[in-house]
């Protein structure tokens, strides 16, 4: 099976670290978002990739390249102006038409069990299988109502008409798997949403729409605070499967575990790092600092007597001789 990412977005919540760094590329635990997922994929035999792109693109083509060092093959759709979710599917058509396809957003973290999903979706012979969790959230995600068979009977811009006395609120995990013919409802070049404009009408069509409940791990790094969880849920091993994670042991004394540090850092002997912190590549800490519950990019120095907690500070911040940072976020 193809898969098609979507990584077009601007991550505007998660400004100021986007407006430099696309937010595929942002790191967690020293790898970027984007490699999590495409190790997800690779790890359940999807090794044929697209990938649409137009918020700093070349910061992700020059970091993956054609992808054959991640073992996968990659093609990049890219969007000069913005054509949200169908449309970008509608425009990767090249890549995913003849065959059933997987769509996963490119800012989630999950173990779901891709290939449990595939053989889900064929064995129910449905033109969509959306991959859902418990929850009722409607400020991450418009809300779908399932019926008792796991079919799919409402969603937001379907008629309400005919629906069944029972019906289960689902939370949208960003995976979901289609049928080719999905690129008929969809036009070219041309903004356009899936659970908005493409997939009501599928529904009002009456076609086969159910859901695959995932009861793993789960999380979408839209703000801030998802994107702190998601490195402590992974540092705390709460994710089945996921990339080899590198646990730095740094000299007794100078740690609280876990930490992980990136290449070249250099730490001073008086420092103290953690617990539940990353420093990325090239950081410089002083004498007597202080990092923790924290998240460095690459080239942070964070000076001596200084003191960072809960803060996430991205590529090449410099944080002064004595200051203090607290629950704070800074880009260079």
């Amino acid at each position: 099976m193809k898969a098609m990412i979507l990584a077009a977005g601007f991550g505007t919540r998660l400004r100021p670290l986007t407006d430099k760094i696309p937010k595929p590329m942002m790191p967690i635990l020293n790898r970027p978002i984007l490699e999590h997922t495409i190790h997800l994929l690779r790890t359940h035999g999807i090794h044929d990739i697209v990938i649409n792109l137009h918020h700093l693109p070349d910061m992700i083509t020059d970091f993956f390249g054609d992808g054959r060092k991640f073992g996968v093959n990659l093609h990049w759709s890219h969007e000069p102006k913005i054509l949200g979710t169908a449309g970008g599917i509608k425009k990767a058509q090249q890549w995913l038409d003849g065959e059933s396809f997987l769509v996963i957003n490119s800012d989630v973290v999950t173990d779901i069990d891709l290939s449990e999903v595939i053989a889900f979706h064929k064995a129910k012979n449905s033109a969509l299988t959306l991959v859902v969790r418990e929850g009722d959230s409607p400020e991450q995600c418009d809300p779908i109502e399932v019926d008792e068979d796991d079919r799919i009977v409402h969603m937001v811009g379907a008629s309400s008409m005919n629906m069944p006395d029972y019906t289960t609120r689902v939370l949208f995990t960003g995976v979901q798997i289609m049928e080719p013919e999905i690129f008929d409802r969809i036009p070219e070049n041309k903004f356009y949403g899936t659970t908005t404009d493409v997939f009501p009408g599928m529904l009002e069509d009456a076609l086969p729409m159910f859901v695959y409940w995932h009861n793993g791990y789960w999380r979408d790094i839209g703000t801030i605070h998802s994107y702190h969880e998601v490195q402590k849920d992974l540092f705390d091993g709460q994710m089945n499967g996921g990339l080899p994670m590198r646990i730095s042991n740094l000299p007794q004394g100078k740690a609280l575990p876990p930490t992980q540090l990136g290449k070249y850092c250099k730490i001073a002997d008086t420092a103290k790092i953690g617990p539940y912190t990353v420093l990325g590549d090239y950081c410089t800490v002083g004498d007597h600092a202080v990092i923790e519950n924290s998240i460095c990019w690459e080239g942070v120095t964070v000076g001596k007597n200084s003191h960072v907690k809960q803060s996430v500070l991205g590529n090449g911040v410099t944080v002064n001789d004595k200051e203090t940072l607290n629950k704070k976020i800074l880009s260079q």
